[in-house]
């Protein structure tokens, strides 16, 4: 008899859950929920744990015993390990698609462990390499620096954010993000938290600073709204999933116990 196990079942950015009485889940089973062809990716990155994860070409239709999900929507449904492991089974699925063949000879790529692929005609290993970025909360008084990139999904108002450069360490990445999205010059820059961001292959590396000097400046290529924030007139905000959400909570929640 197979042993049963998790299947993180994607389609593109979807993730395929099982209905039941009590909500969504990950199907647990002994064979695969779909119909598995030869071709059809299946990767479990620790063999030592029971989870596997398939890659799809087409979502599966929904049905009463199945749906389609996006990973960001499935944190609200599943548990933390379960969307942990989901992110984790999404990356390497786009890792995956995205590495085929060797960037340096054009050979094809073959797995060589179970992270890791190695170039069937040069030799060349290679492993999935999360692009990193700062995010940082800075504050001034009893008040919050928030902003609307062009790029967010919505109406929310988030942090200033964005990716570490060659040459960089994560505090330049911190301090020149803030001088070129708003101007501003911040100082007692601390260290936070990190959060793996599978969207679709990331690392988010949280900071909290508070406001030194000058006027805020808007970037407008990348911004479209910015401004100082009092917790009694927050605008809409991130979801909770998200680092930037975590850091705005923090300094809410510290402002209250202040009080």
């Amino acid at each position: 008899m197979k042993e049963k196990k998790y299947w993180y079942v994607f389609c593109q950015d979807e993730l395929l859950l099982q209905k039941t009485e009590n909500g969504l889940c990950v199907p647990y089973s002994e064979e695969p929920p779909v119909k598995v062809e030869p071709w059809t990716t299946q990767i479990s990155p620790e063999p030592e744990k029971n989870y596997t994860a398939i890659g799809l070409d087409k979502p599966v239709p929904e049905s009463e015993e199945w749906r389609m999900m996006g990973l960001r929507a499935s944190y609200d449904v599943l548990s933390a390990e379960h969307y942990r492991l989901a992110g984790k089974c999404r990356e390497l699925l786009f890792w995956h698609q995205n590495n085929r063949y060797c960037g340096c000879c054009g050979g094809p790529m073959k797995w060589d462990t179970p992270i890791s692929k190695k170039c069937t005609m040069c030799g060349k290993e290679i492993w999935p390499s999360p692009a990193v970025a700062t995010i940082v909360r800075i504050t001034r008084g009893d008040e919050v620096l928030l902003v609307h990139a062009k790029n967010f999904r919505g109406k929310f108002y988030g942090l200033v954010a964005g990716f570490v450069e060659t040459g960089e360490t994560l505090e330049d990445c911190v301090r020149r993000e803030v001088r070129e999205e708003v101007g501003l010059k911040i100082k007692n820059l601390k260290y936070f938290g990190s959060q793996s961001w599978p969207y679709p292959l990331g690392i988010m590396v949280g900071y909290t600073a508070e406001y030194e000097s000058g006027e805020i400046h808007l970037q407008r290529e990348e911004l479209s709204g910015g401004k100082w924030f009092r917790k009694d007139n927050l605008p809409e905000l991130p979801q909770k999933l998200s680092i930037a959400r975590m850091l705005i909570d923090d300094w809410v929640n510290s402002s209250l116990r202040e009080e």
